[in-house]
């Protein structure tokens, strides 16, 4: 098992460091960066003290080992329009980002795995045809208007949650429900498949025979093999939320880590663009690893790969 964790933590680290030159190269091939902080209005001078200010006029090479550098000691420098450090803007949205994601992952989690255990139960029944259709649904249906859909329903005609904000654990609801229906398919699916491969197995074939209850052959020897790919698939679309949640956090006013990219981007604040990128890169990368460790623990086999 200690070998298994290494390896896979020396891959984690190697794709973190490819991700940091890219992450900084894609910023500085789009243009020149003292321009872009001076404005269009700027005179020669003023964009040549720019680029001294900022240590643009040193070889990209050294830009890269200075910036990564101070991103190992938690430094990403101080943003252009908010003129705040990067870290303390981080620090203030990423906890409203990983609270939105957590719950939005256990939303997705309640509904699709009962489901797809459900489902594959009742094979080719009415009730089969209703989860493929509910998840069906929420693959197609955009995660914006499903959100704005909520709004109306739930807190402008009934009156039982609040529309936005993050003021109390209320207002986490809906938008959680937003982002954790349009994970629910993928899961849904993949559960009802393992559980169809693993319930047509020989050693359920055999749990049956003995007289074993149906209940524990579906929820201890059934569900716990099928589940595995699941803890995987769960790992990457947690990644997907925390990357993805600004559409969701735009239409609840969520002023989360997605919406600090947002407006990074649109004002042309590379500092916070960069931390942005790389921080929930890094989470990414963390979850990844994470679930290689969970479905190794599960599943022995997997441990000697």
């Amino acid at each position: 098992m200690l070998a298994f964790v290494v390896r896979r933590l020396l891959v984690a680290l190697s794709v973190a460091f490819t991700v940091s030159v890219v992450s900084f190269m894609l910023l500085h091939l789009s243009g020149d960066l003292a321009t872009s902080i001076a404005g269009p209005e700027a005179t020669a001078e003023q964009v040549e003290d720019i680029r001294k200010q900022f240590g643009l006029d040193q070889p990209i090479v050294m830009q890269y080992l200075h910036w990564l550098w101070d991103a190992l000691h938690f430094d990403f420098g101080r943003s252009y329009y908010f003129q705040d450090t990067v870290m303390g803007l981080i620090g203030e949205r990423l906890p409203i980002t990983l609270t939105l994601g957590g719950i939005a992952l256990a939303v997705a989690t309640l509904i699709a795995i009962p489901l797809g255990v459900l489902a594959a139960i009742k094979q080719d029944t009415w009730i089969d045809r209703l989860a493929l259709l509910i998840a069906v649904i929420g693959q197609a249906m955009p995660s914006f208007w499903f959100g704005l859909a909520l709004i109306v329903i739930f807190a402008v005609n009934l009156h039982w949650l609040p529309a936005g904000g993050n003021a109390t654990w209320q207002h986490f609801i809906l938008p959680a429900i937003a982002l954790g229906y349009y994970a629910t398919p993928a899961m849904m699916r993949l559960t009802r498949t393992g559980m169809l491969e693993v319930l047509g197995s020989d050693y359920i074939r055999t749990a049956r025979a003995k007289g074993l209850n149906e209940r524990t052959v579906i929820f201890k020897h059934a569900l716990r093999n099928a589940v595995i790919p699941v803890v995987a698939l769960m790992a990457v679309e947690l990644g997907f939320m925390l990357g993805g949640s600004v559409v969701i956090e735009s239409v609840f006013s969520l002023k989360g880590l997605g919406q600090l990219a947002w407006d990074a981007i649109a004002r042309n604040d590379y500092p916070v663009v960069q931390a942005v990128v790389l921080i929930i890169a890094v989470f990414y990368i963390a979850l990844t690893f994470l679930a290689d460790v969970i479905n190794a623990m599960l599943d022995p086999r997997l441990r000697v790969r």
